[in-house]
């Protein structure tokens, strides 16, 4: 058995974890690359694995950072099902398709505009790459094993992160009739929060890979709400704009959560509030269906539908809708996406909305290294957009608590919650910093051995096995 790490590695995106037993190879995750340019080039580079030995693909969750790479993965030869829960079919649905259509727009827009490099820019994939990957995916139910032949099996547990999101638990009989038991986290979510349920408390397991996006830090305890409540106050009496850049599932329904209950509660004046996506709309809907089959935060399922179709809330789709919301003044709240702000139409509403100081950009998602939204966040004067440079004079807001990933006491707190602790440890998805800082807190706290990998590493797993059992 070996496990090696193409993307995930020395970064927080572009996740693909490849593991091979019994003569099967099975990928955990195809993500995008995002942020650094070194890091995007990633995407367009053929894998140092061949696409087409792929037995297996097991998908965690729908964020593109971990599935945004599919369909290019079965244009370069890829033929085997893809693994995901029922949610995460429904989701991929749109997020990939919105995927593929961004990407289509923007070569359209940088051959039209003429500042792209290449002559002419072309999109990584298409939709038609997408529909066609569409026909591998194999939706489960959590909990139900998967055959993948050769004495492996892997099921899906809830990870709390968004929805459909679930950690891989995965068993491969070894030669000598003693089986290995695998936990790939994907993205943990964290505890106590509106809209989704918590993660499920881990399986005991042999080899954990597990997340660490937010690996070498704590978020703020305060509520989010008391963190908004008065910078929005003094936003909306001055008439200005409150831009929030929302992934568009989770996020974008989260954030809307939480102003409509201040709202409500008359903590905040009623101004409209604008979801400019149609993917989010989408998610949205998606969310609905599943209000009922304990995928969601009891508090969701009490109050029904109304909760994710609330009063003033406006939805817009098209593209004349988008451009008609720019020319609206304020006071009011737009969301859209993309939370880190790499593509879609929170690039035209940052062209917009930024170079004015009655605004406010609030951030409430994590920053990849690279992207505009960490330029943002690190105090920059000005951010490139669409081959120009955008000046940044709007108010800044960072807001802590909303991530979907778990913080550091949490990932320990769901490590340790599980049987027993796992033996060896593959800190992944994350920057250097916080791969490193959780990496050392879990070797003190569960005495785990404990690995970092980088870009391209391989890693021989029975003789980490064997090691581990001569030390224990």
């Amino acid at each position: 058995m070996r496990i090696s790490f193409h993307g995930g590695a020395g970064t927080v995106t572009g996740s693909r974890h490849l593991l091979e037993a019994a003569g099967t190879r099975i990928l955990i995750d195809a993500g995008l690359f995002q942020g650094l340019k070194k890091l995007r080039l990633l995407n367009w580079k053929r894998p140092e694995f061949d696409p087409a030995g792929i037995d297996h693909l097991i998908l965690t969750h729908t964020h593109i950072d971990h599935s945004g790479y599919i369909p290019r993965l079965v244009r370069e030869g890829f033929r085997g099902p893809i693994h995901c829960t029922r949610a995460t079919f429904d989701l991929a649905k749109i997020l990939l398709l919105d995927s593929a259509h961004i990407q289509e727009q923007d070569a359209k827009y940088a051959n039209r505009k003429g500042f792209s490099k290449h002559r002419p820019a072309l999109p990584l994939y298409t939709q038609t790459d997408v529909r066609k990957a569409f026909e591998q995916f194999r939706p489960v139910p959590y909990q139900e094993w998967i055959d993948t032949g050769r004495g492996i099996r892997a099921r899906f547990l809830q990870a709390g992160h968004i929805l459909g999101s679930a950690m891989v638990e995965l068993e491969a009989e070894g030669r000598n009739g003693n089986s290995t038991r695998f936990l790939f986290s994907g993205d943990v979510g964290r505890y106590d929060m509106p809209l989704h349920p918590d993660p499920a408390t881990p399986p005991s397991s042999d080899i954990l890979i597990v997340e660490s996006t937010y690996g070498d830090r704590e978020h703020d305890p305060q509520p989010v709400e008391e963190q908004i409540r008065v910078p929005f106050e003094k936003v909306i009496e001055r008439r200005g704009v409150i831009l929030i850049p929302a992934f568009a599932v989770g996020r974008s329904q989260q954030v809307t959560l939480i102003l409509r209950d201040l709202i409500n509660a008359g903590k905040l004046p009623d101004v409209p509030i604008h979801i400019d996506s149609p993917m989010a709309i989408n998610a949205t809907e998606i969310y609905s269906r599943y209000i009922d089959e304990h995928n969601l935060d009891s508090c969701i399922a009490a109050d029904g539908r109304s909760r994710l179709f609330p009063r003033n809330v406006f939805f817009h789709r098209s593209v004349e809708e988008s451009k008609q919301l720019n020319r609206l003044k304020g006071p009011r709240v737009i969301l859209s996406a993309s939370g880190m702000m790499t593509a879609g139409r929170i690039l035209h509403h940052l062209s917009q909305r930024l170079p004015h100081r009655e605004n406010l950009l609030c951030l409430v998602g994590y920053q990849a290294a690279g992207t505009r939204g960490r330029t943002i966040l690190q105090g920059g004067k000005q951010v490139r957009i669409h081959g120009r440079n955008v000046p940044v004079r709007a108010e800044r807001l960072i807001v802590h608590g909303l991530s979907g990933h778990a913080d550091r006491n949490e990932l320990i707190r769901w490590i340790g919650s599980a049987p027993r602790p796992p033996a060896t440890v593959f800190v992944t998805h994350g920057d250097p910093e916080a791969a490193s800082s959780l990496g050392k807190a879990i070797e003190k706290k569960f005495g785990s051995r404990v690995f970092i990998p980088a870009l391209g590493d391989h890693f021989d797993l029975d003789s980490i096995l064997k090691k581990g059992r001569n030390r224990s």
